[in-house]
């Protein structure tokens, strides 16, 4: 870089004032490239690093993305593998204890349906005499004699 005595020499006159000047003009535009040329190569080398760490940049994020998605699909996946299995674990479950409802149910019909025939089959004569007594009675017969509580069988 050019030092404050460089600096100053930019505005030293070339020739001495007055009419006829005898020495050679100053190039100033090769003095700005000579002065300029070391700072802009430096500036040259910067972008040329600067372009490089973006290119790598560039190449690393589309490795993540790329190991990210593939990521996302097997997490996908395994989800869909565990749910298909969670809901085939739950369906059997549900199906079980369904199943349990429905022979419970099904028991409890068969105690209500065998106590109904029972008191079905314990009223059933005293129901059949009180009907053949009002029949009888209607038709003008004389009535049967009531059957005792725990006979089988009535006359006739």
């Amino acid at each position: 870089m050019a030092g404050l005595r460089d600096l100053l020499m930019r505005f030293r006159p070339v020739s001495t004032p007055g009419p006829g000047a005898t020495g050679v003009p100053a190039d100033r535009t090769a003095e700005l490239a000579a002065e300029l040329t070391p700072t802009l190569a430096l500036l040259d080398r910067t972008a040329g690093q600067a372009a490089a760490v973006r290119e790598a940049a560039v190449h690393e994020a589309e490795r993540i993305r790329t190991e990210a998605a593939h990521r996302a699909e097997r997490l996908v996946a395994g989800a869909v593998d565990r749910s298909d299995r969670v809901r085939t674990e739950a369906a059997a479950r549900l199906g079980e204890r369904g199943r349990r409802d429905a022979a419970a149910i099904r028991a409890a019909g068969q105690r209500e349906a065998a106590a109904l025939g029972y008191r079905a089959a314990a009223r059933l004569p005293a129901v059949a005499d009180r009907v053949t007594s009002q029949v009888r009675g209607q038709l003008g017969l004389p009535g049967l004699s009531p059957r005792s509580p725990g006979s089988g069988k009535g006359d006739g």
